[in-house]
C-alpha cells in the first residue's frame, strides 16, 4: 500500500475540487496512483472532468509567430518563471519561432538542428544559454498550420511579450473571404479556444483512449443506478456523446455568447461574407501541459534529515 501524503491529497483536490476525505480515499482506493484516483472520484460524482490545464506546472513561454499562410508554436520550458520573464530567453524563444517557421522543423529534435541566426545551431544556443543563465531549458515542441487559400491567425493570452506568452493559439481559416472578415473571426475563435480547451477539432478527432476512459467512467457510473442493462447501455453512450459533443471545438457553445455552437459561427461569419470560410486546424499550446512537477514536503524533508 502506497504512503497517502498531504501533498498528495493537496494535489487531488486542487485537481478534482472533491472535499479532503474523498480525496484521501480516492488515493486510498488507487493506491496512491493521482490519475486513478481522479477516475474513481469522477465515477462515483465526486469530481467533474479534469481539465488538462490543470496539470501544469513547467515554466517558460510558449511562442507563436505567423508568416503569410503559415504559423508555427513553439514551447521552450525553464525550470523558473524568473528565467521566462529574461530578455535573453525571451529573444530566444522569439528567434527560434522565426526559424521554425522559416525552415518548418517538424519537432523540437529537428528544430534544434537547424541553423541559428547569431551562429552555430538552435540546440548549440540552446546549450550556451543554459550556461549562461545558469538555469536548465529545454525545446520541447513545435507545432504548425497552413492554408492553401485564407489566413493562419495567432493569439496570445496574457502575452508577456509579442507573441510570448503561456497559452498560444493558432487559427487557421481556410477560403475566399476578404482577410478584414477573416482576422477579426480568427481572432475570436482564438480566444475560445484559449479559454475553452477543446480536445479536437471535431468529435471523430478525439483520442480513443480518451473516449475509452470516458465510457469506463460512464459505466462505473451507470451501473449504480440500478437499471436494467438496456437503460445502462444508452446511459453510457449518452455520457460518452456528451463528453465528445463538449470537447469537440466545432460542437463546443462558442464563449461569446455560450449558446451558438462554433460551426455555426463560423457558417453565419462566411453567409454574411458571401464566401467560402472553413476552421481547417488550430494548434492550443498552454506551458507545461502535461507536465508533472516535482512537488516536494519540505516538513517532510526536514524530518527526514532530522532522522524523527
Amino acid at each position: 500500500m502506497a504512503e497517502i501524503t498531504a501533498a498528495a491529497v493537496k494535489e487531488l483536490r486542487d485537481r478534482s475540487g472533491a472535499g479532503m476525505m474523498d480525496c484521501k480515499k480516492a488515493l486510498t482506493e488507487a493506491n496512491g496512483d493521482i490519475e486513478a484516483a481522479t477516475d474513481w472520484l469522477r465515477a462515483k460524482g465526486l469530481a467533474a472532468a479534469q481539465k488538462k490545464s490543470s496539470r501544469t506546472a513547467a515554466e517558460g513561454l510558449v511562442g507563436v509567430a505567423v508568416a503569410g499562410t503559415k504559423g508555427v508554436a513553439v514551447e521552450v520550458n525553464s525550470e523558473t518563471d524568473f528565467v521566462a520573464k529574461n530578455d535573453q530567453f525571451q529573444d530566444f524563444v522569439r528567434t527560434v519561432s522565426a526559424v521554425a517557421l522559416e525552415s518548418g522543423a517538424a519537432d523540437a529534435e529537428a528544430l534544434s538542428a537547424q541553423a541559428h541566426p547569431a551562429g552555430g545551431t538552435v540546440g548549440e544556443k540552446l546549450v550556451a544559454n543554459i550556461a549562461t543563465i545558469g538555469e536548465n531549458q529545454n525545446l520541447r515542441r513545435v507545432a504548425h498550420v497552413e492554408v492553401t487559400e485564407g489566413v493562419v491567425v495567432p493569439y496570445v493570452h496574457n502575452a508577456a511579450a509579442p507573441g510570448l506568452g503561456k497559452i498560444g493559439v493558432l487559427v487557421a481559416l481556410e477560403g475566399n473571404a476578404p482577410a478584414d472578415v477573416l482576422e477579426p473571426l480568427g481572432k475570436q475563435l482564438a480566444m475560445h479556444i484559449a479559454a475553452a480547451f477543446p480536445l479536437a477539432l471535431s468529435a471523430a478527432d478525439i483520442d480513443p483512449v480518451l473516449l475509452e476512459r470516458e465510457r469506463a467512467i460512464a459505466a462505473e457510473k451507470a451501473a449504480e443506478s440500478g437499471k436494467p442493462a438496456e437503460i445502462v447501455a444508452k446511459m453510457v453512450d449518452g455520457a460518452v456523446a456528451k463528453f465528445a459533443k463538449e470537447q469537440a471545438l466545432l460542437s463546443q457553445l462558442f464563449v461569446m455568447d455560450n449558446k451558438t455552437p462554433v460551426a455555426d459561427v463560423v457558417a453565419k461569419a462566411a453567409k454574411d461574407a458571401g464566401a467560402s470560410i472553413t476552421l481547417k486546424s488550430y494548434v492550443r499550446f498552454q506551458l507545461g501541459e502535461g507536465i508533472e512537477k516535482e512537488v516536494s514536503d519540505f516538513a517532510a524533508e526536514v524530518a527526514a534529515a532530522a532522522g524523527v
